[in-house]
């Protein structure tokens, strides 16, 4: 089952709380997706520490109810 970018967002930021989350729809089936995700948190870290933490947010929906989401961390400037 496809998941809506509003359920991927709630997600994000139930682990991370200071996080702007940010989704687009990169075709038409709620199933793929872009996410640009700043977070303070992700200060110091490298990009792969901060796709890992977005990951975990998602707690194993990866390549099940989500099939594809491309990432774009940050740290605010």
């Amino acid at each position: 089952m496809p998941m809506p970018a509003e359920q991927i967002a709630a997600l994000i930021k139930a682990a991370i709380p200071d996080a702007t989350v940010e989704m687009e729809a990169l075709a038409d089936d709620n199933d793929h997706w872009l996410a640009r995700v700043t977070s303070a948190e992700f200060a110091g870290k490298s990009r792969v520490q901060q796709h890992k933490m977005v990951f975990a947010a998602l707690g194993g929906r990866m390549g099940g109810e989500l099939h594809a989401l491309q990432l774009h961390t940050s740290a605010p400037n």
